[in-house]
């Protein structure tokens, strides 16, 4: 590496350091002086304020970065222009491509590195932060009920849940069909009961108050019950509330099994999907915005901090609204959901390259 570029790496990452650690800031103390009367009044002690803002600061850091890595490349590069640096670069010899590579190689490793970011310890995170909401603010308690619930119980059975609510374990207009294969075209068994709840001792769902039919060919015998123990069962509750988990809530493996359980049931998955490519496509934004931005202020430029923060903010914020616009179309379902992921950043990147040509070399 020539010292040109330690010098240049020098100042981005230092810049890029921060902004992160002043928009992290800034973000936790905007949202704990709105919802500061919101603890209080829940009598929230200190250490679980604290805790739950230990457990936002991924999220937080995981929408700051392609900001802070945009306006470190932009502030670096106007720093660089206003005291003449950069024409002595070009006097160097120094192209914008050779000039543009150690930013774009430190943003690619940023975005590599947010993809696991993103995909495992941001949804961990918000299942923290999420947990703190629900027990100690009572947000989002009605996120773990949920009606209309079909899960594939094995290859041959099929569960429909009316309502379950997650606290209790309990579920309300129970259906549990046992097909004779694979197919399940052919039932052979049906268990019909007005609840079922979870017996966390044995380890099984209880049905109460229904019926049991069993068909055997053209003929069919119901036995009204009681109390029946549901043996053979391959899910808990936890399986359950994770149907009704937010994706931000579950990392990639997670929502990727999640997926695979809702086709199985015959659900649309668009909106999934989208999810799921996106936990991939996001963390490259902090990449296409430094290809995308930094022609700009490659040119002789006499504008300060202000200018390249308002340019940044501007950027990213045209960006992520873009990408919200295209996900509601793929959560409809008009486009593909990989296209729909990846759609901000193609025509970024596109817009990045012609950005590159139009630039004084």
């Amino acid at each position: 590496m020539k010292l040109v570029d330690r010098y240049i790496l020098k100042q981005f990452i230092l810049t890029l350091l921060f902004g992160i650690v002043a928009f992290t800031a800034i973000f936790v103390i905007i949202d704990a002086m709105e919802n500061l009367d919101e603890f209080l009044d829940n009598d929230v002690a200190t250490s679980i304020i604290v805790r739950y803002y230990v457990s936002f600061t991924p999220e937080i850091i995981k929408l700051m970065t392609p900001v802070a890595i945009l306006l470190s490349a932009l502030f670096t590069t106007g720093k660089f222009s206003t005291s003449n640096e950069l024409t002595a670069m070009k006097a160097g010899g120094m192209s914008l491509y050779r000039y543009m590579t150690p930013l774009l190689s430190v943003a690619l490793l940023v975005s590599l590195i947010s993809v696991y970011f993103n995909g495992w310890v941001v949804p961990y995170a918000n299942q923290q932060k999420f947990g703190i909401e629900r027990k100690y603010l009572r947000k989002g308690v009605e996120s773990m009920a949920r009606t209309n619930i079909y899960l594939q119980d094995g290859p041959t059975r099929i569960v429909y849940i009316a309502f379950f609510e997650g606290q209790s374990n309990t579920g309300t207009r129970v259906s549990v069909q046992q097909f004779s294969d694979t197919s399940l075209v052919a039932m052979a068994q049906r268990w019909d009961a007005s609840t079922i709840a979870w017996d966390s001792s044995a380890r099984e769902w209880t049905l109460r108050n229904g019926r049991h039919r069993v068909m055997r060919g053209h003929t069919e015998t119901t036995v009204p019950f009681t109390v029946l123990r549901l043996g053979g069962t391959t899910f808990g509750p936890k399986d359950i509330v994770k149907k009704v988990e937010k994706p931000g809530e579950m990392n990639r493996d997670e929502l990727f099994e999640f997926i695979q359980r809702q086709k199985q049931s015959g659900n649309d998955v668009a909106r999934w999907m989208v999810d799921y490519h996106s936990k991939v496509a996001f963390p490259f934004a902090s990449f296409i915005v430094v290809l995308f931005g930094v022609p700009f202020s490659f040119g002789k430029r006499r504008s300060g901090l202000a200018i390249q923060f308002g340019v940044s903010v501007a950027i990213c914020f045209v960006y992520l609204a873009f990408m919200k616009i295209s996900e509601v179309f793929g959560y409809n379902g008009d486009l593909n959901p990989l296209l729909t992921a990846w759609l901000a950043n193609i025509l970024f990147a596109f817009g990045g390259l012609i950005n590159i040509l139009r630039a004084e070399k």
